[in-house]
């Protein structure tokens, strides 16, 4: 890659695949592999458009919008839409790609893609979104359809954003059909959906500390990072499982409860409005009706280093969250599973550090690290679901769609668990490397049906 221009977080992504694929025994069973590896890390289109549209003052903006369509193998593309500043190749290709693998190990028929542009809604008007998401599908809806490519949801793009952008593809190609994801339960929607990431990561963890011996998720304390939608149904899943949640946070700082305290449903209920109306995490310290004044905000930080001594540690805000000092800090409170709710949460060093902990030795229990590929898949998981409620034209009850979530997550956290002991070399009590597995597992069905279809021989 040393002929393109820098791409930072795919450059990242593609190195850590990269790295547990050569570190398994993969490549020796299969060297025909690693030229696979080299095909399935080129997107299968790029898509960049200018997007257009009017603020409030009737002056025209314009942004950069993006489609990385990434891998079509086992499916339409799918993948969320990220409204943000920062948006730019790298990042969209880092989601991608991720984004390839996380879908495979669903077992759904869902390719990879990512997409979005560098606006930022907040400070905008409903009527600035509504015409920012107008003009900016009426340039998508050319590439995506429901047998083709069907985006979702991601940061800056909620219900609303979805809505906008349904109506328009909608009207644009004359069209009712499943082509986003994330869509309200009147009009083609999924129970359970907003919830699927947060559960899902739950879920998959509920395994991982089943399979070390340490019982369920009751009596566990975690740190949570985030507040939006995976930050917050994972802490409800954990508080409703007997766990305690003693921290979650922003883009501006961290929110860590005092010792003895903890995040109730109702705390958490609390920050869900303060977040509906893109107010800062500040507002629930300041001006909380529910006796909040003694947690602690504190500002340009992440909460891994103030949170004391925690059992579990989910990030679930952004990529690089939890640097190798964090992940030292942690597991130095006692921090016994890392699962990802965001994509790419950890660093490289940071992984390095938990992986090389999944032996107990006499400085600390064994430490186990989960991906985001595998821990986070239970959004697409469902938004997998609500494709096929779409097509048959129906809607499953709350309890058949979180039914078939927890099976997903079931066999996702199994999947990579039995391809790491089949192509890891693990020491006598040493947990099973799933960031390995999860890699392993993922890359396989996807070049396997890549294979099958004449991609690469």
């Amino acid at each position: 890659m040393a002929h393109l221009p820098s791409e930072p977080e795919f450059e990242q992504a593609y190195k850590e695949l990269a790295f547990t694929l050569e570190s398994s025994s993969l490549f020796e069973k299969y060297p025909e592999y690693r030229k696979a590896l080299g095909i399935v890390s080129i997107p299968e289109r790029i898509i960049q458009f200018r997007v257009v549209w009017e603020d409030d003052k009737g002056n025209l903006q314009v942004n950069r919008g993006y489609r990385v369509q990434f891998n079509s193998a086992l499916g339409p593309y799918k993948g969320g839409l990220r409204f943000h500043p920062t948006v730019n190749l790298s990042i969209l290709k880092f989601l991608g790609f991720e984004q390839i693998f996380k879908n495979a190990l669903t077992g759904l028929n869902m390719g990879g893609g990512k997409g979005g542009a560098d606006f930022d809604p907040k400070g905008k008007s409903d009527n600035e979104i509504r015409r920012f998401c107008d003009a900016f599908m009426r340039r998508l809806c050319q590439h995506i359809g429901a047998e083709t490519d069907v985006p979702a949801g991601d940061i800056g793009v909620g219900g609303r954003e979805v809505a906008y952008m349904f109506g328009t593809y909608r009207k644009e190609r004359n069209k009712w059909e499943g082509v986003l994801t994330g869509k309200g339960l009147a009009w083609g929607g999924s129970l359970i959906r907003p919830e699927a990431t947060g559960y899902g990561l739950v879920y998959y963890v509920g395994h991982m500390i089943k399979y070390a011996g340490k019982g369920d998720w009751k009596g566990k304390r975690v740190a949570i990072s985030g507040s939006g939608n995976v930050a917050q149904y994972a802490a409800l899943k954990c508080i409703e499982l007997g766990a305690t949640v003693v921290s979650l946070s922003d883009s501006k700082g961290c929110l860590v409860a005092p010792e003895g305290q903890h995040f109730t449903s109702e705390h958490i209920n609390e920050i869900a409005e303060i977040k509906l109306a893109r107010r800062p995490l500040t507002e629930f310290v300041n001006g909380s009706a529910s006796g909040a004044s003694s947690f602690r905000y504190i500002e340009g930080a992440r909460p891994w280093v103030y949170v004391g001594a925690v059992d579990i540690a989910l990030p679930c805000a952004t990529q690089n969250e939890v640097s190798r000092g964090e992940a030292e800090a942690l597991v130095a409170g006692g921090c016994r599973f890392v699962a990802e709710g965001s994509n790419m949460g950890c660093t490289l060093e940071a992984i390095e550090f938990f992986e090389a902990a999944r032996s107990k030795d006499q400085a600390h229990e064994a430490v186990w690290y989960a991906p985001g590929k595998a821990s986070n898949c239970g959004g697409v998981a469902v938004s997998g679901l609500e494709m096929a409620q779409n097509s048959q034209r129906i809607t499953w009850t709350q309890e058949e769609v979180d039914d078939r979530l927890k099976k997903i997550m079931q066999d996702a956290f199994e999947d990579g668990l039995n391809t790491a002991k089949q192509y890891v070399n693990m020491k006598d009590g040493e947990l099973p490397s799933l960031v390995t597995g999860s890699n392993i597992a993922g890359f396989v069905k996807v070049v396997r049906a890549m294979h099958d279809q004449g991609d690469w021989w």
